[in-house]
Protein backbone atom coordinates (compact mmCIF):
# COMPACT_ATOMS: atom_id res chain seq x y z
CA UNK A 1 0.00 0.00 0.00
CA UNK A 2 2.73 2.48 1.00
CA UNK A 3 6.40 2.14 0.12
CA UNK A 4 9.02 4.60 1.38
CA UNK A 5 12.65 4.40 0.32
CA UNK A 6 15.67 6.43 1.41
CA UNK A 7 13.63 9.18 3.05
CA UNK A 8 15.71 12.01 4.51
CA UNK A 9 14.25 15.11 6.13
CA UNK A 10 15.87 18.20 7.62
CA UNK A 11 14.78 21.19 9.68
CA UNK A 12 17.24 23.89 8.70
CA UNK A 13 20.67 22.39 9.30
CA UNK A 14 19.40 19.60 11.55
CA UNK A 15 18.64 16.24 9.96
CA UNK A 16 15.63 14.52 11.55
CA UNK A 17 15.10 11.40 9.41
CA UNK A 18 17.91 9.31 7.99
CA UNK A 19 17.36 6.96 5.03
CA UNK A 20 14.01 5.76 6.36
CA UNK A 21 12.46 2.84 4.52
CA UNK A 22 8.95 1.50 5.06
CA UNK A 23 6.86 -1.15 3.38
CA UNK A 24 3.29 -0.96 4.67
CA UNK A 25 1.07 -3.79 3.46
CA UNK A 26 -2.54 -3.16 2.50
CA UNK A 27 -4.90 -4.05 5.35
CA UNK A 28 -2.22 -3.83 8.05
CA UNK A 29 -2.05 -1.85 11.28
CA UNK A 30 1.52 -0.66 11.73
CA UNK A 31 2.66 1.11 14.90
CA UNK A 32 5.50 3.62 14.61
CA UNK A 33 7.17 3.63 18.01
CA UNK A 34 10.12 5.18 19.78
CA UNK A 35 11.04 7.65 22.48
CA UNK A 36 10.15 11.33 22.26
CA UNK A 37 12.04 13.29 19.65
CA UNK A 38 13.08 10.42 17.39
CA UNK A 39 11.12 11.64 14.36
CA UNK A 40 7.78 9.81 14.54
CA UNK A 41 5.58 12.86 13.95
CA UNK A 42 7.97 14.15 11.29
CA UNK A 43 7.66 10.82 9.47
CA UNK A 44 3.86 11.00 9.41
CA UNK A 45 3.96 14.60 8.18
CA UNK A 46 6.29 13.54 5.37
CA UNK A 47 3.90 10.74 4.42
CA UNK A 48 1.03 13.24 4.33
CA UNK A 49 3.01 15.82 2.35
CA UNK A 50 2.97 18.41 5.12
CA UNK A 51 6.77 18.59 5.26
CA UNK A 52 9.18 18.60 2.32
CA UNK A 53 11.76 15.84 2.17
CA UNK A 54 15.41 16.26 1.24
CA UNK A 55 15.56 12.99 -0.68
CA UNK A 56 13.83 9.66 -1.04
CA UNK A 57 10.54 8.44 -2.49
CA UNK A 58 6.99 7.92 -1.21
CA UNK A 59 4.74 5.61 -3.22
CA UNK A 60 1.04 4.83 -2.76
CA UNK A 61 -0.05 1.70 -4.60
CA UNK A 62 2.94 2.06 -6.88
CA UNK A 63 2.23 5.71 -7.77
CA UNK A 64 4.97 8.19 -6.87
CA UNK A 65 3.59 10.84 -4.49
CA UNK A 66 6.97 12.18 -3.36
CA UNK A 67 6.34 15.71 -4.65
CA UNK A 68 2.54 15.70 -4.45
CA UNK A 69 0.69 18.12 -2.19
CA UNK A 70 -1.15 17.11 0.97
CA UNK A 71 -4.43 17.83 -0.84
CA UNK A 72 -3.47 15.44 -3.64
CA UNK A 73 -2.63 12.73 -1.11
CA UNK A 74 -5.95 13.23 0.65
CA UNK A 75 -7.82 12.90 -2.64
CA UNK A 76 -5.81 9.73 -3.34
CA UNK A 77 -7.14 8.24 -0.11
CA UNK A 78 -4.78 9.15 2.73
CA UNK A 79 -6.54 10.40 5.87
CA UNK A 80 -4.56 12.16 8.60
CA UNK A 81 -5.29 12.75 12.28
CA UNK A 82 -2.58 15.08 13.65
CA UNK A 83 -1.13 15.07 17.13
CA UNK A 84 -3.12 17.53 19.22
CA UNK A 85 -6.23 17.01 17.05
CA UNK A 86 -6.21 20.46 15.34
CA UNK A 87 -9.96 20.75 15.11
CA UNK A 88 -11.53 24.15 14.40
CA UNK A 89 -12.69 25.29 17.86
CA UNK A 90 -15.12 27.97 16.66
CA UNK A 91 -16.81 25.75 14.09
CA UNK A 92 -19.59 23.36 15.03
CA UNK A 93 -19.05 19.61 15.05
CA UNK A 94 -20.94 19.33 11.78
CA UNK A 95 -18.92 22.13 10.19
CA UNK A 96 -15.68 20.45 11.27
CA UNK A 97 -16.80 17.23 9.63
CA UNK A 98 -17.83 19.02 6.45
CA UNK A 99 -14.26 20.27 6.07
CA UNK A 100 -13.30 16.72 5.16
CA UNK A 101 -15.80 16.61 2.28
CA UNK A 102 -13.59 18.87 0.20
CA UNK A 103 -11.04 16.06 -0.21
CA UNK A 104 -13.47 13.38 -1.38
CA UNK A 105 -12.83 11.95 -4.82
CA UNK A 106 -16.56 11.67 -5.58
CA UNK A 107 -17.33 15.31 -4.59
CA UNK A 108 -20.06 14.11 -2.19
CA UNK A 109 -21.75 16.90 -0.26
CA UNK A 110 -23.17 14.91 2.67
CA UNK A 111 -21.36 13.62 5.73
CA UNK A 112 -21.46 9.80 5.51
CA UNK A 113 -23.95 8.35 8.01
CA UNK A 114 -21.20 5.89 8.90
CA UNK A 115 -19.38 8.61 10.85
CA UNK A 116 -22.27 9.03 13.25
CA UNK A 117 -22.64 5.26 13.59
CA UNK A 118 -19.00 5.03 14.66
CA UNK A 119 -19.17 8.11 16.90
CA UNK A 120 -22.74 8.59 18.21
CA UNK A 121 -21.58 11.47 20.42
CA UNK A 122 -20.84 13.52 17.30
CA UNK A 123 -24.42 13.11 16.16
CA UNK A 124 -25.68 14.24 19.56
CA UNK A 125 -23.41 17.32 19.48
CA UNK A 126 -23.67 18.31 15.80
CA UNK A 127 -24.37 21.96 16.59
CA UNK A 128 -21.97 22.33 19.50
CA UNK A 129 -18.73 24.18 18.85
CA UNK A 130 -15.68 21.96 18.56
CA UNK A 131 -13.85 23.93 21.24
CA UNK A 132 -16.61 23.14 23.75
CA UNK A 133 -16.07 19.37 23.51
CA UNK A 134 -14.01 17.35 25.96
CA UNK A 135 -10.56 16.16 24.90
CA UNK A 136 -11.86 12.69 24.15
CA UNK A 137 -14.77 14.04 22.12
CA UNK A 138 -12.43 16.32 20.18
CA UNK A 139 -10.27 13.31 19.35
CA UNK A 140 -13.31 11.44 18.07
CA UNK A 141 -14.16 14.51 15.98
CA UNK A 142 -10.63 14.61 14.53
CA UNK A 143 -10.82 10.93 13.58
CA UNK A 144 -14.32 11.37 12.18
CA UNK A 145 -13.16 14.31 10.06
CA UNK A 146 -10.39 12.15 8.55
CA UNK A 147 -12.85 9.31 7.90
CA UNK A 148 -15.28 11.61 6.07
CA UNK A 149 -13.16 11.29 2.93
CA UNK A 150 -13.41 7.47 3.22
CA UNK A 151 -9.64 6.92 3.06
CA UNK A 152 -7.78 3.80 2.10
CA UNK A 153 -4.97 4.65 4.53
CA UNK A 154 -5.40 6.35 7.91
CA UNK A 155 -2.46 8.07 9.62
CA UNK A 156 -2.97 8.57 13.36
CA UNK A 157 -0.49 10.56 15.45
CA UNK A 158 -0.81 9.65 19.14
CA UNK A 159 -4.63 9.54 19.17
CA UNK A 160 -4.70 8.66 22.88
CA UNK A 161 -2.61 11.55 24.17
CA UNK A 162 -4.44 13.15 27.12
CA UNK A 163 -7.57 11.05 26.59
CA UNK A 164 -9.59 9.40 29.36
CA UNK A 165 -9.31 5.57 29.52
CA UNK A 166 -12.87 4.79 28.38
CA UNK A 167 -12.39 6.84 25.20
CA UNK A 168 -9.00 5.18 24.62
CA UNK A 169 -10.80 1.84 24.66
CA UNK A 170 -13.43 3.10 22.22
CA UNK A 171 -10.79 4.42 19.83
CA UNK A 172 -9.03 1.05 19.92
CA UNK A 173 -12.30 -0.75 19.17
CA UNK A 174 -12.98 1.54 16.19
CA UNK A 175 -9.48 1.07 14.76
CA UNK A 176 -9.89 -2.71 14.99
CA UNK A 177 -13.36 -2.55 13.44
CA UNK A 178 -12.23 -0.39 10.53
CA UNK A 179 -9.23 -2.59 9.90
CA UNK A 180 -10.69 -6.05 10.36
CA UNK A 181 -14.11 -5.53 8.83
CA UNK A 182 -13.48 -2.79 6.28
CA UNK A 183 -9.85 -3.43 5.33
CA UNK A 184 -8.59 0.06 6.23
CA UNK A 185 -4.79 0.30 6.36
CA UNK A 186 -3.66 2.12 9.52
CA UNK A 187 -0.32 3.69 10.39
CA UNK A 188 -0.28 4.67 14.04
CA UNK A 189 2.20 6.62 16.15
CA UNK A 190 1.59 5.41 19.68
CA UNK A 191 3.44 5.71 23.01
CA UNK A 192 1.17 3.45 25.05
CA UNK A 193 2.64 -0.04 24.72
CA UNK A 194 -0.50 -1.88 25.83
CA UNK A 195 -2.62 -0.06 23.24
CA UNK A 196 -0.06 -0.64 20.48
CA UNK A 197 0.05 -4.36 21.23
CA UNK A 198 -3.74 -4.54 21.32
CA UNK A 199 -4.42 -2.94 17.94
CA UNK A 200 -1.14 -3.28 16.04
CA UNK A 201 -0.13 -6.14 13.80
CA UNK A 202 3.31 -4.80 12.94
CA UNK A 203 5.78 -2.34 14.45
CA UNK A 204 8.58 -0.06 13.33
CA UNK A 205 10.98 1.27 15.97
CA UNK A 206 12.68 4.61 15.39
CA UNK A 207 15.90 5.70 17.08
CA UNK A 208 17.52 9.04 16.20
CA UNK A 209 15.56 9.25 12.98
CA UNK A 210 16.37 5.75 11.74
CA UNK A 211 14.30 2.56 11.63
CA UNK A 212 16.25 0.24 13.93
CA UNK A 213 13.79 -2.67 14.26
CA UNK A 214 10.68 -3.90 12.47
CA UNK A 215 8.43 -6.92 12.32
CA UNK A 216 5.20 -8.51 13.55
CA UNK A 217 3.98 -7.14 16.87
CA UNK A 218 4.62 -10.50 18.50
CA UNK A 219 8.34 -9.90 17.90
CA UNK A 220 8.38 -6.72 20.00
CA UNK A 221 10.16 -8.40 22.91
CA UNK A 222 11.44 -7.17 26.26
CA UNK A 223 14.95 -6.57 24.92
CA UNK A 224 13.70 -4.23 22.18
CA UNK A 225 11.39 -2.47 24.62
CA UNK A 226 14.23 -1.91 27.11
CA UNK A 227 16.64 -0.73 24.40
CA UNK A 228 14.38 1.58 22.40
CA UNK A 229 11.24 2.41 24.41
CA UNK A 230 12.01 2.37 28.13
CA UNK A 231 12.64 5.76 29.72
Amino acid sequence: MIAVTGLNQRYGGTQILWDVGLDIAAGSVTCIMGRNGVGKTTLLKCLMGLLPIASGRVLLNGTDFTRKSAASRARAGIGYVPQGRDIFPLLSVEENLRVGLGARRDKAKQIPARIFELFPVLDEMRRRRGGDLSGGQQQQLAIGRALVLEPRVLLLDEPNEGIQPNIVREIGDIILQLNRHEGLTVILVEQKLAFAKRVGRDFRLLEKGRVVAAGPMDNLNDDLIAKHLAV
